[in-house]
Protein backbone atom coordinates (compact mmCIF):
# COMPACT_ATOMS: atom_id res chain seq x y z
CA UNK A 1 0.00 0.00 0.00
CA UNK A 2 1.45 3.84 -0.55
CA UNK A 3 2.28 6.03 1.73
CA UNK A 4 0.51 9.54 1.88
CA UNK A 5 2.46 12.66 2.35
CA UNK A 6 1.12 16.13 2.96
CA UNK A 7 3.17 19.35 2.54
CA UNK A 8 2.47 22.84 3.69
CA UNK A 9 3.95 26.11 4.52
CA UNK A 10 3.09 28.40 7.79
CA UNK A 11 0.78 30.85 6.47
CA UNK A 12 2.33 34.15 5.65
CA UNK A 13 5.32 32.68 4.68
CA UNK A 14 7.10 32.66 0.72
CA UNK A 15 6.29 29.08 -0.40
CA UNK A 16 9.92 27.62 -1.46
CA UNK A 17 9.72 26.79 -5.60
CA UNK A 18 10.87 23.05 -4.50
CA UNK A 19 8.25 22.30 -2.38
CA UNK A 20 6.85 20.07 -4.97
CA UNK A 21 9.67 17.94 -5.06
CA UNK A 22 9.29 16.64 -1.52
CA UNK A 23 6.85 14.48 -1.36
CA UNK A 24 8.61 12.19 -4.04
CA UNK A 25 11.67 12.18 -1.99
CA UNK A 26 9.49 11.55 1.00
CA UNK A 27 8.07 8.95 -0.30
CA UNK A 28 10.80 7.13 -1.33
CA UNK A 29 12.49 7.85 2.32
CA UNK A 30 9.81 5.83 3.39
CA UNK A 31 10.36 3.10 0.96
CA UNK A 32 13.90 2.82 1.81
CA UNK A 33 13.31 2.24 5.78
CA UNK A 34 9.89 -0.08 5.16
CA UNK A 35 7.28 2.54 5.70
CA UNK A 36 3.80 1.30 4.00
CA UNK A 37 0.49 2.54 4.61
CA UNK A 38 1.28 5.67 6.40
CA UNK A 39 0.28 9.17 6.66
CA UNK A 40 2.43 11.85 7.25
CA UNK A 41 2.07 16.15 7.20
CA UNK A 42 5.09 18.44 6.74
CA UNK A 43 4.98 22.02 7.68
CA UNK A 44 7.67 24.43 6.78
CA UNK A 45 7.71 27.21 8.78
CA UNK A 46 9.71 30.60 10.27
CA UNK A 47 12.35 30.10 13.24
CA UNK A 48 9.39 31.60 15.52
CA UNK A 49 6.96 29.29 14.59
CA UNK A 50 8.91 26.18 15.33
CA UNK A 51 10.13 28.34 18.84
CA UNK A 52 7.34 28.13 19.64
CA UNK A 53 5.79 24.72 19.31
CA UNK A 54 9.31 23.85 20.69
CA UNK A 55 8.42 25.99 23.56
CA UNK A 56 4.68 24.42 23.91
CA UNK A 57 5.60 20.87 23.65
CA UNK A 58 9.17 20.33 24.82
CA UNK A 59 9.31 23.47 27.53
CA UNK A 60 12.99 24.40 25.27
CA UNK A 61 12.44 28.25 24.72
CA UNK A 62 14.17 28.96 21.47
CA UNK A 63 14.20 27.68 17.59
CA UNK A 64 15.15 24.53 16.44
CA UNK A 65 15.86 22.42 13.38
CA UNK A 66 12.90 19.97 12.98
CA UNK A 67 10.27 18.84 15.20
CA UNK A 68 7.96 15.58 14.82
CA UNK A 69 4.69 14.59 16.69
CA UNK A 70 4.16 11.28 16.39
CA UNK A 71 0.51 10.47 16.48
CA UNK A 72 -0.07 6.68 15.77
CA UNK A 73 -3.67 6.56 15.80
CA UNK A 74 -5.34 5.08 12.21
CA UNK A 75 -8.47 6.24 10.13
CA UNK A 76 -10.01 4.53 7.44
CA UNK A 77 -10.99 7.13 3.79
CA UNK A 78 -13.81 6.72 1.83
CA UNK A 79 -12.78 4.04 -0.06
CA UNK A 80 -12.04 1.83 3.30
CA UNK A 81 -8.26 2.38 2.70
CA UNK A 82 -6.84 2.09 6.72
CA UNK A 83 -4.15 4.84 6.76
CA UNK A 84 -1.81 5.00 10.01
CA UNK A 85 -1.23 8.96 11.35
CA UNK A 86 2.12 8.61 11.49
CA UNK A 87 2.27 12.34 12.80
CA UNK A 88 3.44 15.69 11.44
CA UNK A 89 6.96 16.61 11.28
CA UNK A 90 8.07 20.62 10.95
CA UNK A 91 10.88 22.08 9.55
CA UNK A 92 12.49 25.62 9.84
CA UNK A 93 12.97 27.24 7.02
CA UNK A 94 15.24 29.93 8.63
CA UNK A 95 17.23 27.35 10.38
CA UNK A 96 18.15 25.03 7.35
CA UNK A 97 20.52 26.86 5.78
CA UNK A 98 22.17 27.77 9.26
CA UNK A 99 22.84 24.22 9.61
CA UNK A 100 23.57 23.50 5.64
CA UNK A 101 26.54 25.91 6.87
CA UNK A 102 27.52 23.90 10.42
CA UNK A 103 27.54 20.76 8.50
CA UNK A 104 29.82 22.18 5.49
CA UNK A 105 27.37 20.45 3.27
CA UNK A 106 24.03 22.39 0.71
CA UNK A 107 20.57 22.90 1.75
CA UNK A 108 19.51 20.07 -0.59
CA UNK A 109 21.75 17.34 1.51
CA UNK A 110 20.63 19.36 5.05
CA UNK A 111 16.65 19.43 4.01
CA UNK A 112 16.96 15.49 3.45
CA UNK A 113 18.82 14.75 6.35
CA UNK A 114 15.86 16.79 8.34
CA UNK A 115 13.32 14.92 6.69
CA UNK A 116 14.76 11.69 7.48
CA UNK A 117 15.46 12.54 10.77
CA UNK A 118 11.87 13.58 11.68
CA UNK A 119 10.23 10.71 9.30
CA UNK A 120 12.98 8.06 11.99
CA UNK A 121 11.02 9.83 15.09
CA UNK A 122 7.73 9.36 13.72
CA UNK A 123 8.55 5.86 13.65
CA UNK A 124 9.42 5.38 17.42
CA UNK A 125 13.42 5.85 17.02
CA UNK A 126 15.14 7.96 19.50
CA UNK A 127 18.97 9.05 19.72
CA UNK A 128 19.21 10.47 23.12
CA UNK A 129 21.63 12.28 23.80
CA UNK A 130 23.49 11.56 20.88
CA UNK A 131 23.58 13.74 17.54
CA UNK A 132 24.89 14.38 14.12
CA UNK A 133 28.17 16.00 13.96
CA UNK A 134 30.48 16.71 11.69
CA UNK A 135 32.88 14.22 11.51
CA UNK A 136 31.96 11.89 13.71
CA UNK A 137 30.47 8.29 12.66
CA UNK A 138 27.17 7.60 14.38
CA UNK A 139 26.53 5.09 16.67
CA UNK A 140 22.97 4.59 17.86
CA UNK A 141 20.53 3.22 15.58
CA UNK A 142 18.68 5.84 14.74
CA UNK A 143 21.04 7.85 13.64
CA UNK A 144 22.54 4.77 11.63
CA UNK A 145 19.83 3.92 9.64
CA UNK A 146 19.38 7.96 8.96
CA UNK A 147 22.39 7.89 7.14
CA UNK A 148 22.11 4.67 5.67
CA UNK A 149 18.91 6.03 3.83
CA UNK A 150 20.23 9.14 3.17
CA UNK A 151 23.54 7.62 1.55
CA UNK A 152 21.24 5.15 -0.32
CA UNK A 153 19.43 8.85 -1.60
CA UNK A 154 22.26 10.92 -1.71
CA UNK A 155 21.83 11.71 -5.49
CA UNK A 156 18.11 12.71 -5.16
CA UNK A 157 17.45 16.64 -5.39
CA UNK A 158 14.80 18.67 -3.55
CA UNK A 159 16.70 22.01 -3.50
CA UNK A 160 18.58 22.51 -7.48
Amino acid sequence: MPNRILVDTEEGIPVPEWISKVEPFFLKAMDRAGYDGQEVSILFCSDEFIRKLNSDYRNIDSPTDVLSFENGGTYCDDDGTEWLEAGDIAVSLETLPKNAEYFDVDCNDELKRLLVHGMLHLNGFDHGEEHVEKGVEPVCEMLRIQKEILDSLESEKIIG
